[in-house]
Parts: C-alpha cells; structure tokens; sequence
C-alpha cells in the first residue's frame, strides 16, 4: 500500500516536514542515511517566528526545558571590544512578536522533534536508508533506495540539505559552491567560567573579515561559539566535523579583544567546516512541483548570518502542513497545493537568502567602511538590528 507522504531526510528539515505532514492525519515514511537519528553541529538561533511554529505544534514546553532564553543581542567591536549596538530580546520580544527569541543546541531542537514525531501513531521510520532518486508517475512517486528497495508514496518531501539527492532530477543545477567562508565552532560548558565570564545574551564580535557569536544553550548552561573568517578548506566538505588548529583559527582573525580573547581560550575543542551557498531562489520553481517538494538547504540554503537557516525550514513545513491538513484529498493530484505552497514560501525565502547575504558582507566590512557601519549602529541602534518582518511571521500564523 503506498504511504501518503515520503520524506527524504531526518535532520530538523526532515522531522519538522514528517510531523507537519502526519499533524495533518496523513502516514508518512522518513528515510535517513545514518543508522542512528541524531544530529551534528552546535548551537542554533531560533526568532520568535520560529519559536512560534513550535508553538503552534504544542512544543513550547519542550523547548523551554532544553533552550535558554537570552535578554539582549549585543553588537561589539571585535578588535577593540567597544559595544556598537543592542537589541533588547527578552520580554521585549515576547511582547513585541508574541513569542520569545530562543537560542538552543542543534541536537536538543533535533531530539525534541523526533520525539514529538514518534508520537505520531502513522510515522515509520527508515535508518541506514538514502534516498538516491525517484520516479513520479500521474498517481504516486516511487524513491529508490540505497539497499536496492523501493518506497511509493503519494508525495515526497526532499529534505536532505545542501547536497540534495532529490532536488537534482528536478532542477538539475549544479553543485553547491564555496562561500570562500569557513567556519569554527565549539562548545564551552560555562560552569568552568569564572562568574564574570558566563553570558546570557547572544554576543556578535564584528572584526576586519571575520566575526564572532557566542549565545548560551542547553538552559545556559553551556555556551556555543560560533567564528566565521575568511579562507578555503580542502577535503571532505560535506563533512561538518573537520578536526580544527586553533593556531590557523587566531592567524585568521587578529587581534581580538580581551573579553573575546578569553572566551576563545576557554573553548576546548574546536571543529570546522566550509560554508557553501546556491545562488538566491527565483521563483516558486525552487520548491519542487508535481509530486515532490523541497524543504529547507534542499530548497534555499542559508548563510548563517540572519541566524534562519533552521527557522525557514520549519516555515517550510508548518506552511505544508496547514495546507495539507486543509485539502482533504489534495494527495490524488498535489500539484495545485504545492504551487499554492511555493507561491507562500519563495519569496521570503529569497528575502531571507539575500539578507543573510548582504549581514556577512556588513559584518566583515574593513576600514573605512566598518567605521560607517558602526556609526550607523550607534545612531540607530535597535531600529537597525530588529527585523520586525522576519520576527512576525510566519505569514498566516
């Protein structure tokens, strides 16, 4: 019997899509290439928009027991460590937006939708499985797989990332290409840290062709550190977890200030991994079509510098969801509501694309040019840093 909804891929992109999808009363089949559900990378921004999904699908709880819930994001000179500008957060945006600006490790968010997932009565799921292509006829979409078996649904979600298998035959674009950014990440558990060292607010160091951003997870009890500078990485570079030298990391960034200085030092481990992009999305097109959709990086990889990349995924799928959910029957040709989908979703993923874009030409911005930047925060302070389109959304919630 064919499942109404295939997913290919179970990272937040995957999950969030199978649980729109069975929120709607429909069976879904998620497939994912590891032999164990589980997720990779550090920490994660999560704007009231996305905050406000969650909540939606019942998981605010969950999400306060594992997130931590900064009062401001800060904005400070990385080499001489003057603050440029603040964003209150906090109440502030629980009263602006209705929800509050979150910040949470990768694996936690990841962790709290599989669970919501496997509550879900009509979800099977496929480890050690990859989606390597599919087939759409006029009535379903048959996957093939990598153990030389089949699945036929009624609908495919592509969302397995940058590097999508399922977007190819749809599209057939090229192959993602380098940002010329790389980025550092590590994890410092902040009960080491001397009391006046511990951070509650997210922190941005922008500095001459890099920046820093440090924020607390995992209740605050740990805080991830995230640095961006410019360069290339050779090897594998689907692989997020490159073993990093923290020599090539501070001949990268400078001179850096005391206070950042310090939080560099105390992180113990550092990975790294290159930062790659497809050109910003044109049109509907980039959604898919037919019989299957593209969700997520499968769709419109992010640069991380709106911190949304994860928040346009679960867009991505509460907007399916609804949409399924309010189509009885749409599943027998859903090629309508899927043009209806992607007509809701593309542009302000494009929105969102080039914005991020055009924050990590202004965060690496070197003299004189920083100085204008900095003037600019200084004069319009928290005008120039909320974004009250983004935080308001998702359209229609």
């Amino acid at each position: 019997m064919d499942t109404d909804v295939l997913v290919a891929g179970g990272g937040i992109a995957g999950l969030a899509g199978a649980l729109g999808a069975a929120r709607a009363g429909l069976s879904v089949r998620l497939f994912e290439q590891t032999a164990r559900l589980a997720e990779v990378g550090a920490g994660l921004q999560l704007g009231p928009n996305a905050v406000r999904v969650l909540a939606d699908w019942g998981l605010l709880d969950a999400l306060r027991d594992v997130a931590a819930f900064p009062d401001a994001l800060v904005v400070r000179d990385a080499p001489g460590g003057a603050e440029l500008g603040r964003l209150r957060l906090g109440n502030r945006a629980q009263a602006r937006y209705g929800q509050p600006y979150a910040t949470v490790h990768r694996a936690d968010l990841h962790a709290l939708l599989w669970q919501a997932v496997a509550a879900q009565p009509e979800v099977e799921l496929g480890l050690g499985r990859t989606v390597l292509g599919w087939q759409a006829s006029e009535d379903k979409v048959v996957a093939q797989l990598t153990d030389n078996a089949t699945a036929s649904g009624h609908l495919l979600l592509g969302c397995d990332g940058l590097w999508s298998r399922v977007r190819t035959p749809l599209l057939g674009d090229e192959l993602p290409v380098p940002t010329g950014h790389i980025a550092y990440r590590g994890l410092v558990d902040q009960s080491g840290l001397p009391p006046a060292q511990r951070q509650r607010d997210v922190v941005a160091w922008l500095g001459p062709r890099m920046h820093a951003v440090c924020y607390p997870v995992r209740r605050g009890e740990h805080l991830n550190v995230v640095v961006i500078v410019q360069g290339r990485l050779d090897g594998d570079v689907q692989n997020w977890s490159h073993a990093a030298d923290p020599a090539d990391l501070r001949a990268a960034m400078g001179r850096v200030a005391p206070a950042l200085e310090s939080v560099l030092q105390a992180v113990p481990q550092w990975l790294r991994w290159p930062l790659f992009e497809r050109p910003v999305i044109t049109g509907p097109q980039a959604h898919g079509g037919g019989r299957v959709a593209l969700l997520g990086d499968a769709a419109h990889p992010m640069r991380p510098y709106l911190a949304q990349g994860a928040a346009m995924a679960l867009e991505d799928a509460w907007g399916l969801g609804r949409l399924l959910a309010g189509q009885a029957g749409a599943l027998a040709a859903p090629a309508g509501l899927l043009r209806q989908w992607a007509d809701q979703r593309w542009s302000r993923n494009a929105w969102v694309q080039a914005r991020s874009r055009r924050n990590g030409r202004i965060f690496h911005l070197v003299p004189p040019l920083s100085w204008g930047r900095n003037l600019a925060m200084a004069v319009l302070g928290e005008r120039l840093l909320d974004v009250p389109a983004l935080y308001s959304g998702p359209p229609s919630a």
